[in-house]
């Protein structure tokens, strides 16, 4: 198989994966939040931004390190695997330890046994963030599919059989510890690579040197997004701070299904053309023109549905998140832009810039929080809103250099998408007007929404409809041809 159809089979192979736990995430999110409503959610909302921070440094920026570095052999990999490990076990003796003074920080003493229970996710992350690595290094994201629909529908069955039994928001953590332990216990017995006997300090500065920046990146941009839901749980009432997460979930369970398969097989990808500046340009171009021309309409239709969508399958006690749900379907749209400046930085090696990139961004975004929580949740949504259309300026600013690729010349590649997207949700935005049931309405707006997409995109013939066409068809042609 050449590069490139190895790429695009990676790349469906990820989408899958992704898009099939998301789906039955989403499906299994509805049911516990009809079943238990706002307030259990604002709670793991705030124990899980606590895990989430210790889970950046669980894996230290050494996964990243490793994808990028050209040659890494087993020495590297089990280097990095028992110096992971190693940090997983002291930062969870940590969060064991500071548990009480966490749970009387907000007032909450049953939030003891939750965090050291959930806190485990810490010390399964080092277990699986190197083997995360060697799969993405190695291109083997059919690796994932099969681990994470594993974990997915075990925790899915768990966690639906204990909150229809009466087990209140443990039905919550079962739904998040499971999923990732079976994850990674399955990914264990189907990835070839296992640690070996082998350790070097000097393998292991030298992954440091770069892995010690995308670190400070990641941990500064994690308590960023984890600090919402610390502070609005600590100033807000927990049931606002569960509307806001609900908003913000379904928008980002969709980013993830789709941003996230392309920034796993993008970076490896970069990494290993980093030497050719006009080549990394041109797969950056064409990962931004392709994942926006896909995630735009995905985005800004489900903000113009979001009315009935959250009406019909929550309830009415949920609907103050809709405003966050459709603030946080802008942000999640340029994702694509994000991903592809950021992931293009890392593969050229320039970990030294994403870390002062990050810097400039936390500044900012800091800044703009302090405003914004004197006020209400929904100004602080709005300003991170605001941040992230700065941020969008911050990340592309770099390449104009690095890959002589401007934010004036992405933005121009993503116009036709942005266009098409604004006009098509402006659309389905009409059908409110017509008075109908929830559910009428919305299976018109979606058949409406598709119908206009595809007829606009072959209409104003749109470049990215027509690759991802070709693509499909080459890539059904060569399965069809395999199996005869």
């Amino acid at each position: 198989m050449d590069k490139k159809s190895k790429v695009v089979s990676n790349l469906i192979w990820r989408f899958f994966e992704r898009f099939g736990a998301q789906a039955v995430n989403l499906v299994v999110g509805i049911l516990l939040a009809r079943e238990l409503g706002p307030g259990p959610a604002g709670d793991i909302a705030v124990i899980m931004a606590v895990i989430n921070i210790l889970k950046v440094f669980a894996d230290s920026g050494m996964a990243n390190a490793l994808i990028q570095k050209k040659e890494p052999d087993d020495l590297d990999f089990s280097s990095v695997f028992f110096f992971n490990l190693g940090l997983s076990l002291l930062l969870y003796a940590a969060l064991f330890f500071a548990a009480p003074a966490i749970s009387r920080l907000y007032q909450a003493p049953e939030y003891v046994p939750i965090l050291r229970v959930l806190g485990l996710m810490v010390v399964v992350s080092g277990l699986y963030n190197v083997q995360q690595a060697y799969v993405a290094k190695t291109l083997q994201f059919k690796r994932f599919f099969f681990a994470t629909l594993g974990g997915t529908l075990v925790s899915a069955a768990l966690s639906l059989t204990m909150v229809y039994n009466g087990f209140g928001i443990w039905s919550l953590v079962a739904l998040q510890l499971s999923s990732f332990a079976v994850n990674t216990v399955i990914l264990w017995f189907t990835v070839e690579w296992r640690p070996k006997r082998m350790f070097s300090f000097a393998r292991l500065r030298s992954l440091l040197s770069f892995g010690w920046k995308l670190l400070a990146a990641a941990f500064l941009d994690a308590v960023y997004l984890q600090v919402y839901p610390l502070i609005i749980g600590a100033r807000f009432p927990k049931e606002e701070l569960g509307q806001f997460d609900k908003g913000r979930n379904w928008p980002d369970q969709i980013t993830q299904s789709i941003n996230a398969s392309i920034d796993a097989v993008l970076l490896p990808v970069l990494a290993a053309e980093q030497d050719d500046r006009s080549r990394v340009r041109d797969m950056t171009r064409r990962a931004i023109k392709t994942s926006s021309y896909v995630m735009m309409p995905l985005m800004l239709g489900l903000a113009a549905c979001a009315k009935p969508l959250v009406h019909l399958l929550l309830g009415e006690e949920w609907m103050r998140c809709v405003p966050f749900l459709q603030i946080f379907c802008v942000i999640f749209a340029f994702y694509p832009l994000h991903t592809a400046n950021l992931n293009a930085i890392k593969a050229m090696g320039r970990s030294d810039v994403f870390l002062k990139l990050e810097i400039v961004k936390k500044v900012l975004e800091t800044s703009v929080l302090l405003i914004t929580l004197r006020y209400s949740v929904l100004a602080m949504a709005l300003g991170e809103l605001g941040c992230s259309i700065a941020s969008q300026l911050i990340n592309a600013w770099p390449n104009r250099k690095l890959l002589d690729y401007s934010y004036l010349h992405q933005l121009r590649d993503m116009l036709p998408a942005i266009l098409l997207s604004a006009a098509m949700a402006a659309l389905v935005g009409l059908l409110l007007l017509c008075g109908l049931g929830d559910l009428p309405t919305l299976l018109l707006q979606v058949l409406l929404g598709a119908a206009v997409y595809v007829l606009g995109s072959w209409l104003f013939q749109i470049e990215s409809f027509r690759v991802l066409l070709d693509l499909l068809k080459k890539y059904l042609h060569r399965k069809e041809t395999t199996e005869s």
